[in-house]
């Protein structure tokens, strides 16, 4: 299952800058994962500094 990125974040791009398959962009209020395009690596969640992503 893909990861998701809650409310809680605070559009630092973090978890951008760390993910593999690029499957992570910038929404109109925060950053978005692509679930097709997820790899479910876990990546960003380690690179998150406020907790936000988690397996959806």
């Amino acid at each position: 299952m893909a990861y998701v990125i809650s409310d809680a974040c605070i559009s630092c791009g973090a978890c951008a800058d760390s993910c593999p398959a690029g499957a992570i962009s910038m929404g109109d209020t925060q950053y978005q994962i692509d679930a097709d395009a997820c790899l479910d690596c876990g990546s960003c969640a380690g690179q998150c500094p406020m907790g936000a992503i988690s397996e959806g």
